[in-house]
C-alpha cells in the first residue's frame, strides 16, 4: 500500500472516530480543538472528505497483489 493510501486511510479513520464521538456523546472533537467557524476546521473536514474518496479506490484494488521488490 503506498503512502497516499496509508495517509488517506489514517485521515479517514480519524474522521470516522470523530463521527463516532458525535453519535455517542454529541462531542465534535474537531470543533473542540480548532473552533466552530475556524478555517482549520473546514480544512480538516475537506481533508477527511478527500481521503474518503481516495479510500474508495482501495475497494477496486485486489487484496492479494504480489509484493514487488
Amino acid at each position: 500500500m503506498n503512502i497516499l493510501y496509508k495517509t488517506a486511510l489514517v485521515i479517514t479513520i480519524i474522521g470516522a472516530v470523530n463521527w463516532g464521538l458525535i453519535g455517542l456523546f454529541n462531542v465534535n472533537l474537531v470543533t473542540l480543538i480548532f473552533g466552530i467557524d475556524s478555517i482549520i476546521t473546514n480544512i480538516v473536514y475537506i481533508l477527511v472528505g478527500i481521503s474518503g474518496l481516495i479510500c474508495t479506490a482501495l475497494l477496486l484494488k485486489p487484496l492479494d497483489e504480489p509484493h514487488h521488490k
